[in-house]
């Protein structure tokens, strides 16, 4: 029994490749402000009050997120770090593991964390039915009622049993075609797969054993090894990169006679292109959503977001255009699903706009490169909130001229400590072992000057770390 026990399991570890520029690979849209006052992951967590108290909240994510720009947004909640991605079923098992190390065998809610739910009283209602059926040891999914033919979409048939809140699920259909899509919404009965689930512990991990034996076997091993260690995410660390990748829909639900749905109609949105979020923001009369510093003349139906620039539209329909500090999308409307060909486009290049926006947020504080040329020099600027430090480390093929702009800098240099104040200035050598603080109650802000024959954030041995990173700052 689940003796009453409720864990949300969230899912983070996605890249969100389809909402560059703003989504990057080391700060995608899940940790992202796109629609309402907070990230998609907190709004997911806050959605859930008061079924699941924020206690019973486990993420699993990366591990390049959470050690560093996602460090403040995963810190107040449990965590499981993935060394690599493998897709949504070994995340699910692994996350099942993990609740039940203790010996206890709750019912888990999985949940995406950058999907958008306009109705949160529904859903919560909703989840309520879920977790009960999952008491009766039923895998259960939220199915969500079609409103147009889509072919973004995974379809799944149920149909009704009696007058039952949860329905007998037929068969999965991946993405089809229109004509199929358009025969589905004609037939009825066929429902959106949201990838949200509920399930007992026990029993999604009773079917993986049966459907997919490698992931459970190397999930075995895991908890075996952390038996022995005390340390689970280290057992982790050792055995998940030889996970198959395998989603929980092709490799269980799809082969599961064990499945049931319960029909949603909640203002679900996947977010999964930028003519998505348009679908979802607020609009002016001619159907225009926009943000940021804009002057749109004579616009319609077209979406418009900026960071920092002003940005003057005259006469655009359908269009969507994203502007931040590096990068700007300019794309028809029903053409952003194929931003993820951009994203390409820059790994083929060897560019980094898709990796990391100008500012970069760092478990200390951020940096922002001001200007750089290539093996020559680069110019940042850093800022270190009150009571945090860089780690203590050094460089093979750079020096640092480093400027206090504001607050006081604690400096170590080989065995010398000392304080630089406002308008003053330090050098640091090629190999010297250094680190920066900042030990006051103000942010500190500097300029840094990096000169070399080579200037990337590799370049880095480090010593002492507070946040456990081992290469990049």
């Amino acid at each position: 029994m689940s003796n009453g026990q409720v864990h949300a399991v969230i899912l983070a570890g996605g890249t969100g490749s389809r909402l560059w520029p703003l989504s990057r690979q080391h700060l995608p849209k899940q940790f992202l402000t796109l629609d309402g006052d907070a990230s998609l992951l907190q709004t997911t967590i806050n959605r859930l009050s008061p079924v699941i108290e924020a206690g019973n909240v486990l993420i699993v994510t990366q591990e390049s997120f959470a050690k560093g720009e996602a460090y403040h947004a995963l810190l107040p909640y449990q965590s499981l770090f993935e060394p690599v991605g493998r897709n949504t079923a070994p995340a699910i098992a692994l996350a099942a593991a993990r609740l039940m190390a203790e010996g206890a065998d709750p019912i888990m809610v999985v949940l995406p964390a950058d999907h958008v739910i306009k109705d949160e009283i529904q859903f919560r209602e909703r989840l309520k039915i879920a977790i009960a059926a999952a008491e009766q040891n039923k895998l259960v999914t939220f199915g969500i009622r079609p409103t147009r033919p889509d072919i973004g979409f995974g379809y799944i048939k149920a149909h009704a049993v009696d007058t039952s809140d949860v329905y007998a699920v037929e068969r999965f259909t991946e993405k089809p075609d229109l004509v199929s899509a358009e025969r589905f919404l004609a037939e009825g009965n066929y429902f959106w797969n949201s990838g949200m689930f509920v399930w007992r512990a026990s029993v999604i991990m009773a079917e993986i054993e049966q459907h997919l034996p490698a992931v459970y076997r190397i999930v075995q091993d895991i908890v075996a090894e952390s038996r022995v260690s005390g340390n689970f995410q280290r057992a982790v660390e050792t055995h998940f990169a030889a996970m198959p990748s395998i989603s929980i829909d092709y490799g269980v639900l799809e082969k599961s006679s064990n499945v049931s749905l319960i029909p949603c109609d909640i203002g679900w949105n996947d977010v999964g292109s930028w003519q998505a979020l348009h679908e979802i923001s607020a609009q002016d009369e001619n159907g225009n959503a926009l943000q940021g510093n804009i002057i749109a003349v004579d616009c319609k139906n077209s979406l418009i977001r900026t960071e920092k620039r002003l940005v003057a539209a005259i006469g655009l329909e359908d269009l969507c255009v994203v502007e931040t500090a590096d990068a700007i999308l300019i794309s028809r409307s029903d053409q952003t699903q194929r931003v993820r060909e951009v994203v390409d486009a820059l790994q083929l290049r060897g560019a980094s706009e898709h990796v990391n926006h100008v500012k970069v947020n760092r478990p200390w504080g951020s940096y922002a490169v001001l200007e750089e040329e290539k093996n020559t020099f680069k110019i940042k600027r850093i800022e270190v909130v009150p009571g945090a430090r860089l780690s203590l480390q050094s460089h093979c093929q750079r020096s640092e001229h480093w400027v206090v702009v504001s607050g006081t800098a604690t400096v170590t240099t080989g065995e010398e400590v000392f304080t630089v104040h406002k308008n003053q200035s330090t050098y640091i050598p090629i190999g010297a072992k250094h680190r920066l603080e900042n030990r006051g109650t103000e942010p500190l802000h500097i300029v840094e000057v990096q000169v070399g024959d080579y200037l990337g954030e590799d370049d880095i041995k480090r010593y002492e770390d507070n946040y456990g990173r081992k290469k990049q700052d």
